[in-house]
């Protein structure tokens, strides 16, 4: 089966060029926090039919040695202003790149997608690092964590 019409209107999502994110670093990382960002005026293009997509894109973290700058957040999220996406692949990019740049111990990002045509889309995601299942067991921020996972 060949390539449908959606496969040609938008670019690779790892191709696409953003802003760089910026870290700076955490003061207290032997302190395990859980920190929630919260982008309520994110926007992008349907790669179809070109209209304004809009959602609420929260990302939460626990932290090791880096946090997040919001300034260079809140460029890198305006960047998709113009840019034909599908919500799971921008979902999965801003979290890669989240990850990259703060290499969190654990990571969440959830996207509630406006309503577009009667349908409501919810996009969500984790990151689990390979020091944050070794902690689990020991670390009661963990517990705390998949608590409200469950």
């Amino acid at each position: 089966m060949g390539d449908s019409y959606y496969e040609q209107a938008q670019k690779p999502s790892k191709e696409i060029k953003l802003p760089e994110l910026d870290a700076v670093t955490y003061q207290y990382p032997g302190n395990p926090t859980v920190v929630e960002h919260t982008y309520p005026e994110f926007t992008c293009v349907c790669p179809k039919t070109g209209l304004p997509d809009f959602a609420n894109v929260t990302i939460k973290y626990i932290p090791t040695n880096k946090i997040i700058e919001l300034k260079s957040f809140k460029l890198y999220m305006v960047a998709f202003r113009n840019i034909g996406i599908f919500h799971e692949h921008f979902t999965n990019r801003i979290l890669d790149d989240f990850i990259k740049v703060t290499q969190p111990l654990c990571a969440e990002i959830i996207v509630n997608v406006a309503n577009r045509g009667g349908v409501y889309t919810t996009v969500q995601r984790e990151y689990k690092s390979k020091d944050f299942i070794e902690l689990g067991p020991t670390c009661q921020i963990f517990h705390q964590w998949m608590e409200r996972r469950i």
